[in-house]
């Protein structure tokens, strides 16, 4: 079974869980967000599904699955939504993300942190998140993986702050 797989199954990606907290996300920046935005966030990872890395070379390409999707459905507004929930994808079109990746990003504040790695290590995310946070010097290797998630989530919550000043944390 592919990682992709397994974060969306009981992983950080879990297909019900994240998508709940990224809501939470949503409505806590910007308020009530329309249906389509709430399908948008329901189905924005649904692309790991087909993905054997989270953050490689097939990992960097799952928004384009659901912004696929909801531009069939809804229109390119909502394709962008989704596919710039990525900084990877807005960086390669010289955009901004989307207030989705900003939710997304955000949503680690709804997450009790031992529930966030209990899924990290089932899903088979947690090794590669770490290699990756220490090979950018966010975060070194010989930290316990809950001063990792503390580091990131801090790191997540000011990324959104920055963002969203005006927003009330």
């Amino acid at each position: 079974m592919r990682v992709g797989q397994r974060s969306l199954i009981w992983g950080v990606h879990q297909f019900l869980w994240h998508p709940l907290t990224v809501l939470l996300a949503w409505w806590s920046l910007y308020g009530t967000p329309n249906w389509r935005e709430a399908v948008c966030i329901l189905i924005h990872d649904w692309g790991y599904w087909f993905c054997s890395d989270m953050d490689g070379p097939q990992g960097e390409k799952h928004p384009e699955f659901a912004a696929q999707l909801a531009g069939q459905w809804f229109g390119p507004e909502y394709r962008d939504l989704c596919l710039y929930h990525s900084r990877h994808y807005a960086r390669l079109a010289g955009r901004d993300p989307s207030r989705l990746c900003w939710s997304d990003k955000y949503s680690v504040i709804f997450e009790p942190w031992w529930f966030y790695l209990l899924r990290a290590w089932a899903g088979g995310e947690l090794k590669e998140y770490r290699q990756n946070a220490a090979r950018d010097g966010v975060v070194p290797l010989a930290v316990s993986h809950r001063e990792w998630h503390m580091c990131i989530r801090n790191l997540f919550i000011s990324q959104a702050k920055e963002k969203y000043m005006n927003v009330v944390f």
